[in-house]
């Protein structure tokens, strides 16, 4: 049975995903309305495409945090929870 290792900062609100998701919305958005726009994109084009984009790639990010705050142990990105630091310290 492995135990929980969570302390009281593990837990992000929700309200601070938010406000990550909508200032990182309006960031990408930006940059990417303003790319399209000097590649020669018509500027509506220019603004529909900052403004899909960008969400999906929010989306995913955010489907990816909640995914990994289960506490899933990740070699490859390092992320390894405490019960396998206590492993390697009894040896």
């Amino acid at each position: 049975m492995r135990k929980s290792t969570k302390t009281k900062g593990d837990d992000l609100p929700i309200k601070k995903w938010v406000i990550q998701y909508i200032e990182t919305s309006i960031i990408l958005c930006v940059i990417f309305s303003i790319v399209q726009y000097f590649k020669g994109h018509e500027v509506e084009y220019s603004i529909r495409f900052g403004i899909l984009w960008p969400l999906v790639a929010t989306t995913i990010f955010l489907i990816n945090r909640i995914y990994y705050r289960k506490k899933i142990d990740c070699v490859i990105c390092n992320d390894l929870s405490a019960s396998s630091n206590e492993n390697d310290s009894s040896v």
